[in-house]
């Protein structure tokens, strides 16, 4: 029975025939790799969601977890489905050999944690953060810390946090309070509080490992004063075992609209409710030098960003899936040319209205889970590159598309969320079907790790610019690449070509227009507008390479690829040239409006 989940067949064609990962095995860095082994963790990857995660999505939904002022419990089939991905040792499938990882390309693993973000978003993310504070500690932590926190999480033992956001801060951490005090002892003593810090208390594993920003008294104002410490929730013995509670306390759960099985929490931070060594304060670790925190950080937020996007991508994906199953089993109506009221009715899928919504889910889903494979792609080059030129291009398309990945699948995913509760019809909004909660669960993304407003002025005020235009000159190239490619074909690859170097040129121009008019405010005023342009005109070159990719071959996948591009082309990609017209105008509108006139 084909998988609700993810379709396979498409996984494999975005990996094999258009990604061509089998090909990095061909790489130092993965060549202890084939196609099988590849082909089997995706297989394992399936079998565990299918078997773990999925069964318990509307349970932990719908017992979320509870805080009775001692200790959180959570529904038991989120520990079974952490023991069962722990002991499949995937939380390393991507890690290097040298921390016991598998070093499997980064490509293939997010294609086979994609199954389990589509299966139960909310348990895998405590996975996701896990596995990100993960990779932050082997990059920048110390050997002792990569001892003695690092290789735990990678056996499940462990399980690790992001605690970055503060009340009165939001996204804006210059704004932090969270102090850390140095010690005589090399450590530090925290003292503040953290607000939507997911997966921070729990009893599922011996001890939770919270990366945290804080500021050192007496350093630089803003955010070139946050450091980054490791503030565990139980000290660590020099044998590796668990020691006395830290002063880090849960001060109250979140409770969300969706992703409801995951803890979002409070948390307080030196506030006397436990005291280690009789101290005030929570114990934390540096992590790397001082006041390099944000830095620091930034490789697991952008990691993070690209992880939302990939569970936006995910839970857009299986919502389709289970949107096409219900329209092909529901039958209703009959063809608007019948003329016999007696005569049997239709499965919904016949109706052009039907065809529309999910053919829009197709192109937004297999669009979107195809742009989060390039950028895992683009990682994986990165980590085995032959020559500096080809580390420097790979690094400057993914520090561009980053804020793409992130973005675009949460907006555009979601609205295939919407449009498969439309195909429902009643049934839609009901919880009996998964639709609704999928709604919910992916309305959280367009906030999580950054709103479509912060991700839109990375992209047009820092990426855009970054080394003077540097990485909108290479995405330029790399499209222009698949323009040449697609023209030499004389299809309608051809067309397509056409109307994205057309569409591309047009942007290029504006952006100059905009930057070159001197008044940045109103540049900026409407970068949202300009991320959705330039995240449809990515997505575009995302759908005419998979048309590349099919070229020559026949069947229903195929022209399913095709027709999928097709609607792309030609209900989407015209949606951009009115935006693109609004950003050269400059327009004040936004800038202009007045707090007392919303009333």
């Amino acid at each position: 029975m084909k998988s609700v989940l993810l379709w396979r067949r498409d996984v494999d064609f975005l990996l094999f025939e258009w990604l061509r990962v089998d090909d990095l095995t061909k790489r130092d860095r993965f060549a202890e790799h084939s196609r099988e082994t590849f082909d089997g963790v995706l297989d394992l990857c399936e079998q565990l969601a299918e078997r773990y995660f999925a069964p318990h999505n509307k349970t932990s939904d719908a017992n979320e977890p509870t805080f009775d002022g001692e200790k959180v419990t959570v529904i038991p089939e989120v520990k079974e489905a952490w023991d069962a991905f722990a002991e499949a040792d995937l939380f390393s499938m991507s890690m290097d050999q040298r921390f016991g990882g598998a070093q499997l390309p980064v490509t293939v693993a997010q294609a086979g944690f994609a199954y389990f973000s589509a299966a139960n978003v909310s348990t895998t993310g405590y996975l996701m953060l896990t596995m990100a504070n993960s990779n932050l500690l082997a990059r920048f932590g110390s050997p002792e810390l990569v001892d003695t926190y690092l290789r735990p999480m990678l056996t499940g033992r462990f399980s690790g946090t992001m605690a970055l956001s503060e009340t009165q801060a939001g996204s804006s951490l210059a704004d932090i309070l969270t102090r850390a005090e140095p010690q005589t002892d090399g450590t530090y003593r925290l003292f503040g509080s953290k607000m939507w810090i997911s997966g921070a208390e729990h009893e599922m594993t011996d001890n939770i490992v919270n990366l945290v920003l804080a500021k050192i008294p007496g350093g630089p104002p803003g955010t070139k004063g946050i450091s980054l410490f490791v503030v565990p929730k139980y000290l660590v013995e020099t044998d590796g075992s668990i020691g006395e509670r830290n002063d880090v306390a849960l001060a109250g759960l979140n409770h969300k609209m969706g992703q409801r099985g995951i803890t979002n929490t409070v948390l307080s931070l030196g506030d006397g409710t436990y005291s280690p060594g009789g101290k005030p304060g929570a114990v934390g670790y540096l992590v790397g030098e001082e006041h390099r925190g944000i830095a620091y950080m930034f490789t697991m937020m952008n990691e993070a960003r690209l992880g939302v996007g990939m569970g936006a991508a995910a839970l857009g994906y299986t919502g389709y899936l289970k949107s096409v199953q219900y329209a092909r089993e529901r039958p209703q109506g009959r063809p608007v040319t019948a003329k016999d009221p007696s005569a049997p009715q239709v499965p919904i899928i016949e109706h052009a209205d039907v065809k529309r919504m999910l053919l829009a889910q197709k192109a937004y889903v297999e669009g979107g889970l195809a742009l989060l494979l390039y950028c895992a792609k683009l990682v994986d080059v990165q980590h085995s590159a032959e020559s500096d030129d080809e580390r420097d291009r790979a690094a400057l398309l993914l520090d561009m598309l980053t804020p793409v990945g992130k973005s675009w699948p949460s907006q555009w995913c979601l609205e295939a969320n919407n449009l498969a509760i439309q195909v429902h019809g009643g049934y839609g909004y009901t919880r009996e079907y998964d639709v609704e909660q999928h709604y919910r669960d992916n309305r959280l993304n367009p906030i999580h790790e950054g709103t479509h407003g912060i991700q839109s002025l990375d992209l047009l005020g820092r990426k855009v610019t970054m080394r003077g235009g540097a990485g909108l000159v290479a995405l330029g190239e790399a499209i222009g690449q698949t323009v040449a490619e697609a023209r030499s074909r004389g299809d309608e690859a051809a067309e397509h070509a056409t109307q994205l170097e057309a569409t591309w040129q047009r942007l290029a121009a504006v952006t100059a227009a905009m930057f070159g008019s001197g008044d940045i405010e109103a540049a900026l005023a409407n970068s949202v507008l300009y991320l959705e342009a330039f995240g449809h005109i990515v997505v575009a070159w995302i759908w005419l390479q998979q048309v590349l990719a099919a070229h020559g071959s026949e069947g229903d996948f195929y022209d399913g690829k095709r027709q999928a591009a097709r609607y792309f082309f030609r209900y989407e990609l015209p949606k951009t040239a009115p935006q693109l017209d609004l950003l050269e105008s400059l327009d004040r509108t936004t800038l202009e409006m007045r707090d007392s006139w919303f009333g």
